[in-house]
């Protein structure tokens, strides 16, 4: 039993108490393992939260965009992070990102070009490191009625059912769409699966007098347009 107890936090040496350390001499003092401690609470008889922590960050090269990319099966991986504490995690990891979307270019709620449709879907798909495909669903004024994540894979692919894609579209009375998936690797290279599933979805879209306005693949700072490349 006694290998398995919890050391809190005030259990801790004073040295290696990131509560008080913030408090005493505020966040910006503390390293990013020492603050993943204070989220993390507890470590084990044989680990403190703290070496925990930076355990955890030298896996990731104490590289907060190579953390942010964590899901929660893989903080799961490190002995001590159960699912509270990866939960946890990720919760903050999703405030960070939404405070980082807020204070930069205001998204567009119209979309009358492939900028407008990068600057749009960017909050959603940056330091995200597995593909993941959605679709912007537009009015006759091109007004962005709604996205919608239509699937996510892995590092390079992920599976588009077109099913799902237009009962979204038709639900919400679109009468236009763009669709976007990331690259997590950064790249800009349009493989030719990328190609074909366009092609499907702009036959599908056309049987239900639906236009397919562009593809937009994303990267973290940078886009492709395929009607820019003339490819639809």
């Amino acid at each position: 039993m006694s290998n398995s107890k919890k050391l809190s936090i005030n259990q801790w040496a004073l040295e290696d108490r990131p509560r008080e350390k913030l408090l005493l001499k505020g966040s910006r003092e503390l390293s990013n393992a020492e603050l993943l401690a204070i989220l993390l609470g507890s470590g084990s008889i044989t680990e403190s939260a703290v070496d925990l922590s930076k355990r955890i960050m030298k896996a990731y090269n104490d590289d907060l965009s190579e953390f942010f990319g964590a899901s929660i099966a893989d903080l799961q991986k490190f002995k001590g992070v159960g699912e509270a504490k990866s939960v946890t995690i990720m919760a903050a990891i999703e405030l960070a990102r939404r405070y980082v979307a807020s204070k930069g270019e205001k998204t567009p709620t119209f979309v009358h070009s492939p900028e407008d449709a990068y600057r749009a879907i960017l909050p959603t798909l940056i330091g995200v490191k597995h593909e993941e495909f959605w679709i912007l669903c537009l009015s006759a004024s091109n007004q962005i009625i709604s996205k919608y994540k239509i699937s996510q894979g892995g590092l390079t692919s992920t599976t588009v059912d077109l099913r799902v894609i237009f009962q979204r579209v038709l639900a919400d009375n679109a009468v236009s769409i763009i669709v976007c998936h990331n690259h997590p690797s950064g790249s800009t290279v349009i493989s030719e699966p990328d190609k074909k599933i366009t092609q499907r979805i702009k036959s599908a879209a056309q049987t239900l007098d639906i236009v397919l306005h562009d593809h937009i693949i994303v990267t973290d700072s940078t886009f492709v347009s395929f009607s820019e490349k003339n490819l639809l």
